[in-house]
């Protein structure tokens, strides 16, 4: 038998209702049946449903603006939406480009119907054991690396006994390896919550000259140790802005340390200035000495779990990260890079983002 789920139907036409109400109802289904745009959505946002069965056409507010609405309620889990329409192709891609996810043909077939809204369920219950799948990555698998951290900083401070050089050297090993995992963890986190939507950005006024400083003095220890020159080239207008400043953080964090981690001789500079194209934008130019990346991986460096075929390349998330946070800033960021002698990360971004 069909699981059962609580489906909304929205049309204008009493007809139309009663046809897709007696298709699914069959199928096992509960369906409530609303007749326009608006009282679809308060109904959407009190109790959301498992599949929206949406007509283009209906007074006041149509198909598409509904659509458009749910896609954009920052509260409301994904729904797959089912277009009903006797429109052809164009009205079809503009339903599709505001969110729904599959569409049917005016005079509507039962057998269809049923298909497609089969199809959809299945849909969403992919997605939903998805975000199932990375919360337990993300949440359930730190909190026992956060306790085995604590713990062996308890062995090596040595609460429970005395410990011995090699002693000393095994856990700090062990504890590299957990940092490590934790720093993918997060990262895999924050990377889906920008892939799903629901990455909360707060955008607050900072000092960025302020921020980059910090961010290269944090850093510095590191170049030091590679023997390596860390410097700001500082020639912007202008220092205040508008935006994340934690998440502006992990994009320098992230460029700035990969470019010392792939350089072995010379440094990395950081040159801040105003765009001489955009008002009222600011750009931060990352360069390194370092290793380059070939032209072909160039292409692809921004896409999730895109690795580098370099040994100290990492798990290909933190690239993708800082594209999607530059991107939600709008902002914009670009590469160039010759192999054997560097690469320069360029981060457009505004002042004040709209």
């Amino acid at each position: 038998m069909t699981e059962k789920h609580y489906i909304l139907a929205v049309d204008d036409a009493p007809d139309n209702l009663f046809l897709v109400q007696l298709a699914l109802e069959k199928e096992g289904h509960d369906v409530v049946l609303v007749d326009n745009g608006p009282t679809a959505l308060a109904q959407i946002e009190k109790d959301p449903p498992d599949l929206i069965l949406l007509d283009v056409m209906m007074p006041e507010m149509d198909g598409y603006e509904v659509t458009r609405r749910i896609r954009t309620h920052p509260q409301l889990p994904y729904i797959p939406i089912l277009l009903i329409t006797a429109h052809e192709h164009p009205s079809l891609v503009q339903g599709l480009d505001v969110g729904a996810d599959e569409f049917i043909r005016k005079p509507v077939k039962i057998e269809e119907l049923q298909a497609r809204v089969r199809s959809l369920l299945r849909l969403k219950q992919s997605i939903e054991q998805r975000e199932s799948f990375v919360h337990c990555l993300t949440h359930d698998l730190r909190t026992p690396l956060v306790a085995a951290d604590r713990m062996l900083d308890l062995l090596r401070n040595e609460t429970f006994g005395p410990v011995t050089p090699k002693m000393d050297e095994a856990m700090t090993t062990i504890m590299s390896s957990n940092q490590h995992l934790l720093r993918l963890l997060n990262n895999l986190l924050e990377a889906y919550s920008y892939e799903v939507g629901r990455k909360i950005i707060s955008f607050i006024r900072f000092n960025i000259r302020e921020l980059i400083e910090e961010v290269v003095r944090e850093l510095r220890p590191l170049a030091e140790e590679k023997v390596l020159n860390l410097s700001i080239n500082w020639q912007a207008d202008r220092e205040d802005m508008i935006g994340d400043r934690l998440e502006l953080k992990r994009v320098f964090t992230n460029l700035i340390g990969n470019g010392i981690k792939f350089t072995d001789h010379g440094g990395v500079t950081v040159w801040v200035h105003s765009s001489s194209s955009v008002p009222n934008h600011v750009v931060v130019e990352i360069a390194d000495t370092g290793i380059g990346i070939p032209p072909a991986d160039q292409q692809r460096i921004f896409e999730p779990f895109r690795q580098g075929k370099h040994k100290r390349s990492g798990h290909g998330l933190g690239l993708y990260l800082c594209r999607q946070i530059v991107a939600t800033h709008n902002g914009a960021i670009a590469i160039q890079s010759v192999i054997g002698q560097g690469t320069t990360f360029q981060i457009e971004l505004p002042l004040r983002p709209h």
